[in-house]
């Protein structure tokens, strides 16, 4: 019994270094921030219709992981979704929350990617890559006004990410 608990206690060593090594999150996951042109209503319809255009492995048969998105729920201010790896097999949980703007024609949303799988630290960009291939595959990144803020303290490996390989 003791190597399982000093076995653990190593593993939780292990997992609080890496994390300060990458001054990120210690689990793998990611925080964004956007600003959209549109109204909510709008962000909304078009993150989920390409959720449902991405829903087979079909557009992954060349590589990319732009694919095996499934919708969960639409519940008032929030949209949920999951991401599975096409190699691997991994899911990733997403949910969009929408909030306030300062007009009807524009719509602020916090994205959140994090993985089911529990020992995950590092994911080569894989949780931004999650929520970016949406936002850019629907085309909201090119609504007049779109921003989009994270950082690698919130969003793990963001400034390595490659999102036509993740």
């Amino acid at each position: 019994m003791a190597v399982g608990i000093s076995g653990f206690l190593a593993l939780a060593v292990v997992g609080v270094l890496v994390g300060l090594a990458v001054s990120g999150p210690l689990h793998a996951s990611c925080k964004i921030d956007w600003t959209f042109g549109v109204s909510c209503d709008s962000v909304k319809s078009k993150l989920k219709n390409q959720i449902s255009a991405w829903t087979t492995a079909d557009n992954c048969k060349n590589g990319g992981e732009k694919c095996l998105y499934k919708f969960v729920s639409e519940s008032g201010n929030e949209l949920r979704a999951i991401h599975e790896t096409p190699v691997k097999h991994y899911k990733d949980d997403l949910t969009f929350t929408f909030g306030p703007s300062s007009s009807a024609s524009s719509c602020n949303v916090h994205g959140f990617s994090t993985s089911e799988t529990w020992y995950a630290l590092l994911d080569y960009g894989t949780n931004y890559c999650n929520l970016h291939n949406l936002v850019t595959g629907s085309g909201l990144d090119k609504t007049t006004g779109y921003t989009e803020k994270t950082s690698d303290s919130v969003c793990t490996q963001y400034s390595s990410a490659n999102c036509t390989v993740y």
